[in-house]
């Protein structure tokens, strides 16, 4: 299912310039957009003028509109093969899709191997299930309901991601059995990000945050002549996610990285008092009890994404020894009581241990 659905999940705390850098070479620009991956998407970067600042912009949200339809499970789009075109092929033929759709299923399986085969992009039948009740909650939310855990059983017969075929030398694709579908959502914005990021740098940008949902990828460090790193404001998960400060819980501060945040304040409804969100445990089909939120740092935007989700619905043993692991990556989890853990390399960037966007 799509993770996000709604405005930011982590804010963008920028600082006032003083007035003292006017007359800095480079100024700050922002721009925004909302017409892919079903998010508000912000884009922020330090150039030499607006024509430049611009320039960039288009690139940007020309290049989010291309992926977007490419990892799009809903619709179609002429001359293109995305993931629906693959999922209405289940059991019938191979598809031949873009390298970006290839790149982004084989991420996926090698870390779904290797994190405790938790966030699984095969799960579409299941998700499918799912987004029927999500879909009918919407339109009348007093008169909500859950899947039964047979329908969702039998679906589950169907989400072996081991058994998606991807063939690299024909940029092919194949499910191999009818009714089976893929549903990239943990990760497609993550990987978008990603991809953009990668493409602006190559093409000379120095500075800034790219921002679709609560996927923070920055680049560079700030040219505001005053800090050294962004600061990246956590969701308190009982606060209206909207960019003020006074609804976060505290705030991560990082050079060039990733922030990406997962919690059960995203969408959801509520069923019989309970919160029923849209992360789905694949063990138990149903959403993910042992956190409110968890807030991910990695080095890229794809890596932070997957794992947001990852360490959602696994244990928090398990998700701090599966860390330990892993260089580079940092996470913050907080509890159903509201209490926050955090792994020991993040105390550094965190601003209620002491830590500020002055100096690296």
């Amino acid at each position: 299912m799509k993770k996000i659905q709604v405005m930011l999940l982590v804010l963008v705390l920028l600082a006032v310039v003083p007035t003292g850098c006017r007359q800095r070479k480079y100024e700050r620009f922002s721009g925004s957009f909302f017409d892919t991956f079903d998010t508000y998407t912000t884009f922020i970067g330090y150039t030499r003028n607006k024509e430049e600042f611009d320039r960039y912009f288009d690139m940007v949200q020309s290049r989010f509109r291309e992926l977007h339809k490419l990892f799009d499970k809903y619709n179609n789009y002429e001359g293109i093969n995305n993931i629906k075109t693959i999922n209405d092929n289940a059991g019938i033929q191979p598809v031949k899709v873009e390298k970006a759709i290839i790149d982004l299923i084989l991420f996926s399986r090698e870390w779904y191997a290797e994190t405790g085969r938790k966030t699984n992009i095969a799960m579409g039948p299941v998700l499918e299930i799912w987004k029927r009740y999500f879909d009918d909650a919407s339109y009348d939310p007093v008169n909500t309901d859950i899947p039964s855990l047979k329908e969702l059983g039998a679906a589950s017969m169907l989400v072996d991601l081991d058994r998606v075929i991807v063939d690299e030398e024909d940029h092919t694709v194949y499910l191999p059995d009818k009714g089976m579908s893929l549903d990239v959502g943990a990760v497609a914005k993550g990987f978008a990000t990603e991809l953009v990021a990668r493409e602006l740098k190559e093409a000379g940008f120095l500075s800034g945050i790219i921002s679709p949902g609560g996927n923070i990828r920055t680049i560079g460090k700030p040219l505001d002549k005053t800090r050294q790193r962004w600061g990246i404001g956590i969701q308190d998960p009982d606060m209206p996610i909207i960019n003020d400060a006074q609804n976060t819980l505290d705030t991560i501060f990082v050079g060039e990285a990733s922030v990406v945040s997962s919690g059960d304040y995203q969408r959801y409804y509520m069923y019989e008092g309970r919160r029923i969100h849209h992360i789905i445990d694949p063990d138990t089909l149903m959403p993910g009890e042992n956190f409110r939120a968890v807030t991910v740092v990695a080095e890229d935007a794809a890596t932070a994404d997957f794992l947001s989700t990852t360490l959602f619905l696994l244990s928090l043993e398990e998700g701090m020894s599966l860390l330990e692991d892993l260089d580079g990556v940092e996470a913050i989890w907080v509890m159903p009581d509201r209490s926050v853990h955090f792994s020991e390399g993040l105390q550094d960037m965190l601003k209620s241990q002491g830590a500020s966007g002055v100096s690296d």
